[in-house]
């Protein structure tokens, strides 16, 4: 299975760190965000990985593609798809790299999270079309995002939870989308229509690197 590392955004929130760094090259316990989700994609036996770019592209295709390295020191292959000046918003982004990405299933890991998820463990039902993973809402997101019911991502439920900005997606969930800037939520809502969203919860170790704030508490942290 190959992967995708969401990494165009412009990192508004975290400014003024990302006016001169893009956010998944900020570090955290002396290596870059992005080293983390490398190395953990390579030790699920993820081999290809797509990586987009834009805001301070240079910077990140230099760091990725070191001296000529296509990602070896991680174990892997790296391709970037360059969405030039302005980013691509999520759907957008993936939709370019969908060549890229081939026939099968992919995961997409949104670029400014920390975890320590497991990628080995991510499963997609033959009858869904995207699997996503799901965690208890943090202070700063209270409402959460989606429900599960009996496995399947529903818009609200007995309970909400906050999309982690981790996933498994065939091609078909983008069926119909033209390149281009693209939201990822009202793919999400279709296919919470149709049946075809699966998900689950998980509860170990996930933070979302939003602002300034957020990072300083988890270098302390570590």
């Amino acid at each position: 299975m190959k992967a995708m590392i969401l990494a165009a955004g412009r990192g508004e929130r975290m400014r003024p760190l990302t006016d001169v760094t893009p956010k998944p090259l900020l570090q955290v316990g002396g290596r870059p965000l992005i080293d983390y989700h490398l190395q953990a994609l390579a030790a699920a036996g993820v081999r290809e990985v797509v990586v987009n770019v834009a805001w301070l592209g240079a910077q990140l295709r230099a760091a990725l593609l070191e001296g000529g390295d296509d990602g070896a020191r991680w174990g892997l292959k790296i391709h970037i798809s360059d969405e030039g000046e302005s980013a691509l918003e999520t759907a957008g982004g993936i939709v370019q790299a969908l060549p890229l990405l081939g026939p099968g299933p992919f995961i997409v890991v949104n670029g400014d999270i920390w975890t320590d998820f497991s990628f080995a463990g991510l499963a997609l039902p033959a009858d869904a079309l995207g699997h996503v993973v799901l965690v208890p809402n943090p202070a700063f997101h209270r409402q959460g995002d989606f429900g599960l019911v009996e496995g399947r991502v529903v818009a609200d439920g007995p309970q909400r939870y906050t999309f982690s900005g981790i996933a498994v997606y065939r091609p078909e969930f983008f069926e119909g989308c033209e390149p281009g800037r693209r939201r990822l939520l009202p793919l999400l809502q279709r296919a919470m229509a149709g049946g075809v969203l699966s998900g689950e919860i998980y509860r170990g170790v996930w933070s979302d690197v939003g602002t300034p704030g957020r990072l300083g508490a988890l270098q302390a942290a570590q």
